[in-house]
């Protein structure tokens, strides 16, 4: 029987079956070249290689600036512990490991090089990866969980999250998303392949993604979605009562344009990668690598906007933002500083 050969691509838990390495070099990327039948980065980048790992850096380094800022706030300022800022800043956390870890990883093994001469570079890629853009999907729904109660059920939301229960929230995001990644990623024996290449794919393919992004998707959508029938239904309410039309206009276009951007920037960020590793399996030719290497590379960029989305949004953290850029905080004691 023919060998499978499973390889797992940076988050997308990309599955290739039959791999032949004759098509898999077909595309060259444009910072490697094939020297003696081995994958290695070129002695003379293009000028489009250049050009792409010059942007490619930028993007690191925005991911880890922005969400730097966000971990620096949520610590120096006071009027910043809140149980809603401590899920913000755990999030941030899991964003910046993907700045550091997962963005240079992705940069130096790409998806084409890891298909021709998979090694454990690609393995300790892929286990970042997954992991640590997992915790940050799951960070995103035990926000949207903080955020219904916060609205929709404003008097009983202190007793509801309180500081043990998000600590619990920010705990099992980063457990579970550690079996996954174990699950999807452990190596399988090559010889026991025949019997267990089928489950493989079904985690790879099916379980993983199921767990990593489509019951998190659905459940930030029906938050979300109730969150802003319940926004409206408020806004009604007290235009009934108040007779300030335009007020409650302006209040109904600002809720539906934060939670059109904040879910809007996720499924545009994550829904073609994971729709890309739901329906390749089905197809008889598999993506092109272009196509795949420009998904992955869209849905790492949801840490980049993570930091602006969910901070930018508050105007006490763009308040601590202009402090600390500014340098302020290095001159003063600025810890108990009224934010506005």
């Amino acid at each position: 029987m023919t060998r499978i050969s499973v390889n797992f691509n940076i988050t997308s838990y990309n599955h290739e079956s039959y791999v032949n390495r004759t098509n898999a070099v077909t595309y060259i990327y444009p910072c490697y070249e094939i020297k003696n039948f081995s994958y290695k980065f070129t002695t003379t980048p293009s000028a489009v290689c250049v050009m792409l790992y010059g942007f490619f850096t930028l993007l690191s380094v925005v991911t880890v600036c922005g969400n730097l800022l966000v971990i620096i706030s949520v610590f120096y300022f006071k009027q910043l512990h809140t149980p809603t800022n401590f899920l913000i800043l755990s999030l941030a956390f899991a964003d910046l490991l993907v700045g550091i870890l997962v963005f240079p990883l992705s940069m130096a093994f790409s998806v084409n090089s890891c298909m021709y001469h998979e090694d454990i570079f690609c393995k300790i890629r892929d286990s970042f990866a997954i992991y640590l853009c997992t915790c940050s999907i799951l960070h995103l729904c035990c926000i949207s969980i903080d955020r219904y109660y916060a609205v929709c059920q404003p008097l009983t939301y202190k007793s509801k999250i309180s500081r043990n229960v998000v600590v619990f929230m920010i705990t099992v995001s980063w457990s579970a998303s550690a079996l996954i990644g174990i699950a999807v990623t452990t190596p399988k024996s090559e010889q026991k392949c025949q019997e267990t290449c089928f489950i493989d794919v079904l985690m790879a393919s099916t379980v993983g993604p199921i767990f990593s992004f489509y019951l998190p998707f659905v459940i930030m959508l029906c938050i979300y979605l109730k969150i802003f029938l319940v926004a409206q239904r408020q806004a009604r309410s007290i235009q009934a009562r108040m007779k300030c039309g335009a007020t409650v206009s302006k209040m109904e276009r600002k809720a539906t344009k934060t939670l059109a951007i904040v879910l809007g920037v996720f499924i545009f960020c994550w829904t073609p990668c994971f729709l890309c590793i739901a329906f390749e399996p089905f197809t008889n030719n598999s993506v092109p690598i272009p196509v795949t290497e420009s998904l992955l590379w869209l849905a790492l960029t949801n840490s980049t906007l993570n930091p602006f989305i969910y901070a930018f949004f508050y105007s006490w953290f763009r308040s601590a933002f202009r402090i600390i850029m500014s340098g302020k905080i290095l001159h003063g004691e600025f810890v108990n500083a009224k934010l506005q």
